[in-house]
């Protein structure tokens, strides 16, 4: 017997898992005493992705915005996998809110059907500020703390917990 190499053409469809197997068949090894060639299967292996994250049908992916998006909504430019597409961010987004793009996922093998793209936020700090920026920022730190608690939701009932928390007995 003599072993020869080839080059096969294969054909990967939308949505296939890692670790899911294709099957060719009679491209297999030479069966016994001259049968027939057996199939051959090809295990296939997803390199991670530089942008999303996959969860079955779901895809994932973290989004920086900066500070004034955030504050004063607007819209944003997503990747997916059909190319980019525009969100709107809504006023007094917060750090780690996520949004659901519905049927800008992976397309499943089965059904047919499209899962979803979840857009985590992340709202970037300025950094390497020139002196009136940071002169700004202070400014606009005094009318909001002059303004009371109204303005940070999140923090206001961090300390309410704090508060309770030493205050049991």
């Amino acid at each position: 017997m003599r072993r020869t190499a080839r080059v096969l053409n294969v054909k990967i469809p939308a949505g296939i898992n890692d670790g899911q197997r294709i099957r060719l068949a009679g491209k297999g090894e030479p069966g016994q005493r001259g049968g027939a060639p057996g199939d051959l299967y090809v295990e296939i292996r997803i390199r991670p992705h530089d942008i999303f994250e996959r969860d079955g049908d779901d895809l994932h992916t973290a989004l920086p915005i900066s500070f004034v998006t955030a504050a004063l909504g607007g819209e944003v430019t997503v990747p997916t996998l059909d190319g980019e597409s525009t969100m709107a961010i809504p006023e007094g987004t917060q750090c780690n809110k996520t949004f659901r793009m519905r049927g800008k996922g992976v397309k499943n093998l089965r059904t047919g059907d499209m899962g979803d793209l979840f857009v985590h936020i992340e709202i970037e700090t300025p950094v390497n500020l020139s002196a009136k920026q940071k002169d700004l920022l202070r400014q606009f730190d005094e009318s909001v703390k002059a303004d009371g608690e109204k303005h940070n939701p999140r923090a206001q009932g961090f300390f309410d917990k704090m508060k309770s928390f030493f205050t049991q007995k």
